[in-house]
């Protein structure tokens, strides 16, 4: 089974049945994290409570397969990711959205999955 953690808007089901495709993976649950963010508060304690939000404990974390739909504000994204490597010990495949073009009232798809550990290997190659 799949895991997505999803840090954004609820999914349709033409996004999961696309996320299933893309990631190989018939079963698909999907845990909505609801994320608002304070800016006049100090995000750092924020994140912590969205932190504790997640239904995985750290075996699963490390163990299991997790994609991750990340929040639209970058600087909660970027602490998300920082905090989900120290727990995973790797960047979680993150899913990018986008909006379908031409599309009224606005929708989104699934545009992609996209593997953030690869690209950290990569770039480790560069350094």
């Amino acid at each position: 089974m799949l895991t997505v953690l999803n840090f954004s808007h609820p999914l349709t089901d033409a996004q999961l049945a696309c996320i299933s495709e893309l990631s190989g993976h018939e079963d698909v649950q999907v845990y909505d994290i609801k994320t608002h963010f304070h800016n006049d508060a100090p995000f750092e304690p924020q994140l912590r409570a969205l932190m504790a939000e997640i239904p995985l404990d750290s075996r699963q974390l490390q163990t299991e397969p997790v994609l991750i739909i990340p929040p639209a504000l970058n600087f909660i994204t970027a602490m998300l990711l920082a905090a989900l490597h120290g727990r995973m010990g790797y960047f979680p495949p993150m899913v990018r959205i986008r909006p379908q073009a031409g599309s009224l009232p606005p929708r989104y798809e699934v545009a992609e999955i996209i593997n953030l550990q690869a690209i950290r290997e990569q770039a480790r190659a560069q350094r």
